[in-house]
């Protein structure tokens, strides 16, 4: 596996704290409510962490917690003061109003979309913001600003990588649901901008349908590249499908899949997702913390807690938080890469591109440092 090069440090940037040890005690979010402080004492930012702790999700919202305690301890910080409040106990909902209730300024948090949508009114009619951590773009705007990497822009990134290499007619095999219908709007859009033609598509019902849709698929000639928006599961049975030559292109749904190149025909295919240099830095200091290997999605709660420190520097937090700061479009470095907020309140993500392996994967495109505009 190569590995992409570093981002430079733009002004007002944050950075990963990474392996410095700024370790301090005391910066530990608690489910309860953070006492008031005392006359005389410097008010503390407060923010509040909606994730499940009970339920089926439990070890995952635990995991997104401990990474933004974490992302405390690292950066040393300690005028944050974080509140972690169950979304399996009354909801999503009834957790934020409860973190508003206690002084909450700012909202990390939730997960799912759902949760989102009944979380976005709580909090607007509070006018606080809200990073959540779902990539569900049609849940941002209004205060909400969605964190999570939207399937679109690994779409759009993989297919500029491929018409810079040459590809000009595309194909498509996409689940008939709603990541499959998004999909093939957004491959539709990437597509034309980047000057190419979708000239074929098939879509199936059921995964177990997949192989049967990509044999009609490859039965037609014409195209140079074919995305298949699904896991890599899924792409494995469709991928022998295609005759050699056809490029096969995959979403960020292929990241974290080690398996991928297990399936031959899947080996030289590309997908974008971004970069795995930081976090596995991060997983290093989470393993030593807590005793066992973080999820991939514990970059973003440790991010948006790095983008919380960083916005301390300017704000009173006596006062509402300054929204401003996170529309910056020089954009932050996190775990996850370089990221900023778009008008819609949607992060824009610089994203590698990767070639799939037999043992892997390779860097075949790094991903950008920095925004050029």
């Amino acid at each position: 596996m190569t590995s992409s090069r570093p981002f430079p440090q733009a002004r007002r940037t944050f950075v990963f704290a990474g392996l410095s040890a700024l370790l301090l005690a005391g910066c530990v979010g608690r489910r309860g409510a953070e006492p008031v402080a005392d006359r005389g004492v410097p008010a503390r930012h407060q923010v509040a962490l909606l994730v499940p702790l009970t339920g089926e999700d439990a070890a995952l919202g635990e995991a997104l917690a401990n990474a933004a305690r974490l992302a405390l301890a690292d950066t040393g910080n300690q005028s944050v003061a974080l509140t972690v409040f169950n979304t399996a106990e009354g909801g999503a909902a009834g957790a934020a109003e409860r973190a508003l209730a206690g002084g909450t300024r700012l909202i990390l948090g939730p997960l799912l979309s759902d949760q989102v949508r009944a979380v976005a009114p709580v909090a607007q009619r509070a006018r606080v913001p809200v990073i959540a951590y779902s990539n569900d773009q049609s849940t941002a705007g209004n205060g909400v600003f969605i964190l999570g990497a939207v399937p679109g822009q690994s779409i759009e990134r993989v297919v500029a990588h491929a018409r810079q290499s040459g590809a000009t007619r595309f194909a498509a095999l996409t689940p008939n649901n709603v990541y499959g219908q998004r999909s093939v709007q957004a491959y539709g859009g990437s597509v034309q901008r980047s000057g190419g033609q979708v000239v074929a598509a098939e879509s199936y019902a059921a995964p177990a349908e997949a192989r049967a849709a990509a044999r009609r698929l490859g039965r037609r000639d014409g195209f140079d590249a074919v995305l298949l928006a699904d896991t890599g599961r899924v792409a494995a049975t469709a991928a022998p499908q295609f005759r050699p030559g056809v490029r096969l292109l995959g979403t960020d749904l292929w990241a974290g899949e080690r398996s991928l190149g297990a399936t031959a025909r899947l080996r030289g295919a590309w997908y974008a997702a971004p970069s795995d240099e930081r976090f596995g830095q991060l997983a290093s200091r989470y393993r030593a913390r807590y005793g066992g290997a973080p999820p991939r999605l514990a970059s973003l709660a440790y991010d948006s807690m790095l983008l919380t420190v960083s916005a301390t520097r300017q704000w009173d937090p006596r006062r509402r938080f300054p929204v401003d700061l996170l529309t910056n479009p020089e954009g932050f470095v996190g775990v996850d890469g370089v990221f900023r907020f778009g008008p819609d309140g949607v992060a824009q993500r610089g994203l590698e591109v990767r070639q799939v392996t037999a043992a892997g994967y390779n860097i075949v495109s790094p991903a950008p440092g920095s925004f050029t505009r």
